[in-house]
């Protein structure tokens, strides 16, 4: 049975491909295990800068696979409440992971993206969308309440207001739509996604980290701190980026080049 995540690095790039294609990648407990493995991964190897997330064949990922969801509750008894929100609670480290580790993440979308692969999505620093890529939130439509962040994280890319939209009418977003309300960066044609993100993330890997990595973690940090106490760390990140070789070589490149 072949592997639910594949993991590959090339140079300073992990890329994590979800490998359900026949699914479209719908979400299963093994594919769980194995993201969080692979994220925990990329986030330990000093060697790895930028981390990609897509999925194989026609899809991203359209969520749980509903097929297990419609199914009857077993007869045995099911485990205790808190029981079942730990073990959850645990598979939620994914999207703290995609948003937090100390490298960017960026989502290439191909394909049907919604519920937990829409959360996993927004999660990551950037997004880029193929053209047959449709976005949906999902949730109501199976009774759910919402999961792996989707509550904190689409009200941040697109707004409050635009949430609230997404996630009680379950209108499908086109990725024409999607780069208009800012959830997508780029919409890409479907057999030049990978190749333009590929590109990205190898620009991303290469430039100084210093300034890479502060810029993700001032912005992190602004979504919960004050401005002063932001200021106060983001100088901190200044002086020691401005402290660096990477630095000082990126200035007299781009000096050269004025």
């Amino acid at each position: 049975m072949p592997d639910s995540v594949l993991y590959r690095v090339q140079g300073a790039v992990a890329t994590l491909t979800l490998n359900r294609p026949e699914r479209l990648n719908a979400i299963a407990a093994d594919m769980l295990d194995r993201l969080l493995a692979a994220l925990e991964r990329a986030a330990s190897d000093e060697a790895v800068r930028v981390v990609v997330l897509t999925g194989a064949g026609r899809g991203f990922c359209p969520g749980a696979d509903i097929a297990s969801l419609a199914q009857p509750a077993p007869s045995a008894e099911p485990p205790p409440f808190e029981a079942r929100v730990g073990s959850t609670r645990r598979w939620m480290r994914i999207p703290e992971l995609l948003w937090g580790m100390p490298k960017i993440t960026i989502a290439a979308v191909n394909g049907a993206c919604a519920g937990a692969g829409l959360s996993w999505a927004l999660s990551c620093d950037l997004r880029f969308a193929a053209r047959s890529a449709v976005f949906r939130t999902a949730f109501i439509g199976v009774g759910v309440s919402g999961d792996y962040g989707v509550n904190w994280s689409l009200p941040r890319v697109v707004g409050w207001g635009k949430a609230r939209e997404l996630l009680l009418l379950n209108a499908k977003v086109s990725p024409e739509e999607a780069l208009r309300i800012g959830m997508v960066a780029r919409v890409i044609d479907d057999a030049l996604l990978l190749p333009e993100v590929d590109l990205v993330a190898s620009g991303l890997a290469s430039a100084p980290q210093a300034g890479v990595l502060g810029i993700k973690q001032n912005l992190i940090d602004a979504e919960s701190m004050s401005l002063a106490e932001e200021l106060n760390h983001e100088s901190r990140r200044l002086a020691r980026s401005l402290g660096t070789e990477e630095a000082r070589a990126a200035a007299r490149s781009f000096r050269a080049g004025q």
